[in-house]
């Protein structure tokens, strides 16, 4: 009886280990703008596909950029799309897969002002360079007239990391002032003028919430999650916008209609009169030609069902679904990842 016991534990532990086994681990790492997003989306695909299993580190766009370049993980994330040379640079073709859109806001903590503020790109631009440092200047209060702004001064906080973020923010920086582009300029990474440094969109946020008088500019989900105030800014066409999935889907309308094929367009600073002005997608970075075919096949898998059931679920996080004309590229892409 005992032996007959031993025997049916051992072919139970060796089932076990073969079912841990078959399980594949697909690791991935990059920004932390879609985090939220996509924890639930790795939790959620896991429950239809119980063979495979996401390990993805939130460490910023520039970390994503340089592990899939060293291939050391089997995907990247990032919301700046890379240039040619960093294309170039990679040992094989990479894919810019875009997934969602997301809007990021300029957020504040200002005692008395819980939401409302109203911001004008020229002043967003002037406070970042360090040119308005006080609360109740003159610029600010003209736009806020009966708001009750604070003598005090103006605290920045940016991302100390390599950021999609910061790709998304300094290109709109870049694109309404002039000083900015010629003195700062766009990327994942510059020079600050002025300001304290956060690490990840987490830390930002977290800089914010327990620093009175703060601003920065965080992802809208980051927001909403720690329950922070976001500026209402005036867009291109000269109208007052609030980040919403409406205003976000509203900006990358008229850009999409001249998509290229690689997917790496800008969305900020859009005309349309209610299109939010800091908008960007969110791209998943990945080669063409896979060297494990499992793997490969797998991520096609859930990069399919990201098209279909994961946009569903975009809205309800803060972040804007594809357009359908968008989505229908990027699944003929999908199709040549092998």
């Amino acid at each position: 009886m005992l032996k007959k016991i031993s025997i049916f534990a051992l072919a139970c532990l060796m089932a076990t280990v073969t079912l841990a086994g078959a399980e594949t681990l697909i690791n991935g790492a990059g920004a932390t703008f879609p985090y939220p997003l996509y924890s639930k989306w790795f939790s959620e695909y896991a429950k239809i596909d119980t063979s495979v299993k996401f390990n993805y580190q939130s460490i910023g766009s520039g970390g994503g950029i340089k592990q899939i370049t060293a291939q050391t993980v089997d995907f990247g994330a990032s919301d700046k799309f890379l240039s040619d040379a960093e294309l170039k640079a990679a040992p094989g073709k990479l894919l810019h897969i875009p997934t969602v859109m997301g809007a990021v806001v300029v957020t504040y903590n200002v005692p008395g002002i819980a939401k409302g503020l109203k911001l004008n790109s020229e002043d967003v631009a002037n406070i970042f360079l360090g040119k308005i440092i006080k609360w109740n200047d003159k610029r600010i209060a003209d736009d806020n007239p009966g708001v009750n702004l604070p003598d005090k001064a103006i605290i920045v906080v940016h991302r100390s990391d390599g950021s999609g973020t910061t790709s998304i923010f300094t290109d709109y920086l870049s694109g309404v002032n002039s000083e900015w582009e010629q003195k700062v300029g766009k990327g994942a990474s510059v020079k600050w003028p002025v300001g304290l440094g956060g690490k990840g969109n987490e830390g930002v946020a977290g800089q914010i919430k327990t620093t009175q008088y703060t601003i920065g500019y965080v992802e809208l989900a980051y927001a909403f999650e720690n329950k922070l105030p976001f500026a209402t800014l005036k867009n291109k066409s000269g109208s007052w916008v609030e980040p919403s999935i409406k205003t976000t889907s509203a900006a990358a309308a008229a850009a999409v209609k001249n998509m290229p094929a690689d997917y790496r367009l800008s969305l900020v600073n859009q005309p349309a009169k209610d299109a939010y002005p800091i908008v960007g997608f969110t791209w998943l970075l990945l080669y063409q030609d896979q060297k494990d075919k499992t793997k490969g096949k797998k991520l096609v898998e859930f990069l399919t069902w990201s098209m279909h059931q994961g946009q569903k679920m975009a809205a309800p996080m803060l972040y804007a679904p594809l357009p359908e004309s968008v989505m229908k590229m990027v699944e003929n892409t999908i199709k040549t990842i092998k």
